[in-house]
């Protein structure tokens, strides 16, 4: 029996959120974002409605027009199953795009129009659909300097080959332009799936996805000890800053879910942390390290320091400058084609991310098995876990040196 229900695009956002209609039928879901806009405050999870609240005075019209579109789907989906029509995701979708007048964008060819609709459309987390952003403005510069509009049937190897250039003209690192491909590759699988083209040119072997390794630091024990220990008491954002850096580099957890942390997520009296993560929908329990256990109590509760993540790698900047972490870091990469090297201090270079690479890999090399931490992590393939791992040739020798296989 097909299903129909509503729910928000953001339920814990403070700010108002898109409301996305749910339709379930034969083992297909239809996804759509009806257009309305709601503060979570007023959305009641039970009914997967508008509160009814004085607070909230365009509940009733809201509702309306929420119990409106249910009744159109359900009854224009009983018209196709009685005609013996056939059903699937987009055609569902344009009856209801022509219902609310929507300019039908689905069927069209050309690629941008469609990332456009897609972005409208996700319920991907705000990273991704900035990661969605910046690749259409890069693919939109591209069409304007080639004076041309991208159908779906331009992307090929020639296309991958002149993309390329471009990028590489403009100075995009090599992971820059590895990340604008994936993307592409990302929206024409979707438009594949939805029968939008039959364009498998983007599959061949040569249209890759390019990466190097990015060098990123990682902070050892002993260094965290360093942060952790630093007298903050003359400064109470940068106190604030350290706990939760250091929260991270015991937990392995992303600033997206850290900032949503409470003393719920505290369980098994005090001894465990679960929480249901923001990117990939993973629910990850991990023990809890004495220095969280501290921080907690330090804090009356978990802490709390919801400002935005390059604001929070700015101070964590200061931080380590604090902390004395000098060590010179040879950073090397390519950009615009060109092989660059520099060195840098180490505390230049810490974000948030490091705590999560320090993380992975301190545990690695305290010998935590790969498996146990990505549990932790919540990577799901070994592959993407190992990116983590940054360690040098000394320190993989040290990791090994009492190795059975080195000792018979």
């Amino acid at each position: 029996m097909p299903s129909t229900t509503f729910v928000l695009k953001e339920p814990t956002s403070k700010e108002e959120t898109l409301v996305y209609l749910i339709f379930r039928f034969n083992n297909s879901k239809l996804k759509y974002s009806t257009g309305q806009k709601i503060l979570s405050k007023f959305w009641n999870t039970e009914n997967h409605r508008a509160r009814e609240t004085k607070l909230f005075k365009d509940h009733l019209e809201f509702n309306t027009s929420l119990n409106d579109l249910e009744a159109f789907i359900n009854s224009r989906y009983r018209t196709l199953v009685n005609d013996g029509e056939k059903i699937n995701v987009e055609i569902l979708r344009s009856l209801i795009d022509q219902k609310l007048e929507k300019k039908n964008t689905v069927y069209t060819k050309l690629l941008i129009p469609f990332i456009e609709q897609l972005i409208s459309q996700t319920t991907k987390g705000k990273n991704t659909v900035k990661n969605y952003e910046q690749t259409k403005k890069k693919l939109s510069e591209y069409e304007i300097a080639y004076k041309l509009k991208l159908k779906f049937t331009d992307i090929d190897l020639d296309f991958y080959n002149t993309f390329y250039n471009f990028c590489t003209g403009r100075g995009f690192s090599t992971n820059t332009i590895g990340n604008l491909i994936k993307n592409i590759k990302v929206f024409m699988n979707e438009a594949l799936d939805r029968k939008l083209h039959n364009n498998v040119e983007y599959k061949n072997k040569r249209f890759k996805t390019v990466e190097e390794d990015s060098e990123n630091i990682y902070l050892a024990n002993k260094e965290i000890d360093i942060l952790y220990n630093l007298n903050l008491e003359a400064n109470s954002k940068l106190d604030k800053v350290r706990d939760v850096f250091i929260i991270s580099c015991f937990t392995g957890l992303r600033y997206s879910d850290l900032i949503k942390l409470t003393d719920d997520n505290i369980i098994d009296h005090h001894t465990k942390l679960k929480i249901q993560t923001e990117k990939t929908g993973e629910v990850v329990i991990i023990p809890l390290h004495p220095y969280i256990r501290q921080i907690i109590i330090k804090h009356k509760g978990v802490p709390k320091y919801e400002i935005s993540n390059q604001k929070m790698n700015d101070y964590l900047k200061d931080l380590g400058e604090l902390a004395g972490l000098n060590e010179q870091v040879l950073i090397s990469g390519t950009k615009g084609g060109i092989k660059i090297s520099e060195s840098q201090e180490k505390y230049k270079l810490i974000t948030m991310h490091t705590a999560r690479r320090s993380f992975a890999t301190n545990g690695y090399l305290m010998q935590i098995p790969a498996i146990s931490l990505m549990k932790l992590t919540g990577h799901k393939t070994e592959k993407a876990f190992l990116k983590y791992i940054k360690i040098s040739q000394e320190e993989n020798a040290n990791k090994l040196i009492n190795h059975p296989f080195f000792n018979l």
